[in-house]
């Protein structure tokens, strides 16, 4: 009895933690995918470090890999002469040619360059999209952002960083320099992104459009 009296009067004085600040909670789910969007421009006075790519690639053992094969593989490139390589032979900004992005000192320092030990197929693509959705929110829980790539000279990399097998995608990584906003659109619209005052506006459709 008196045990438990001590017991409750400490909880109420300190706490349950025993006094010890509580963690920050964390962003959910909602708030990490809103957070999640493609940027082409980076704050280069923030330096990614290798342990940074690391924890993105550590997610991976966790997602789901079709038969559980587990193809996919990962190349972390920093800042210097190879994230130089990388940027020489990626493509950003397809839909704003007129741009030429990203800005000219906004360039990405650091990236992901995942590659597979078989010839891409359905189920590696199912992987990869996977693999790489999960890596970003990583990235967006550590307070960075990134972009996905498709458009890069894949055999200029594969030949620059001496990989032993195929690219099939480079993930950029950095703080992002620029405000993405999401804009509601509806079946028949032109969901093309656009860029006005500065902001780049994303037209997305609404659940309900989604939804058969």
């Amino acid at each position: 009895m008196a045990d438990n009296y001590l017991e409750k009067r400490y909880e109420e004085v300190f706490g349950a933690s025993g006094g010890r600040k509580a963690a920050p909670a964390r962003p959910g789910l909602d708030v990490l995918l809103h957070r999640n969007r493609s940027f082409r421009g980076y704050d280069k006075s923030y330096v990614v470090h290798r342990r940074q790519l690391d924890a993105m690639i550590a997610v991976n053992p966790k997602v789901a890999s079709s038969v559980n094969l587990q193809r996919l593989r990962f190349r972390p490139v920093v800042k210097g002469e190879e994230a130089d390589l990388v940027n020489a032979h990626i493509r950003l900004g397809r839909g704003l040619p007129e741009l030429h992005l990203p800005f000219p000192g906004q360039e990405p320092e650091a990236f992901i360059v995942v590659c597979s030990t078989v010839a891409e197929n359905p189920g590696i693509d199912i992987d990869l999209g996977i693999s790489l959705q999960s890596m970003l929110l990583k990235a967006v829980e550590m307070g960075l952002g990134g972009i996905i790539i498709r458009n890069f000279d894949r055999e200029e990399i594969r030949r620059g960083l001496a990989l032993p097998y195929e690219p099939l995608a480079v993930v950029a990584v950095g703080k992002p320099a620029e405000q993405i906003e999401l804009v509601p659109a509806h079946e028949g619209d032109d969901l093309g992104y656009y860029r006005r005052d500065g902001v780049h506006y994303v037209p997305k459709l609404t659940p309900e459009d989604l939804t058969v």
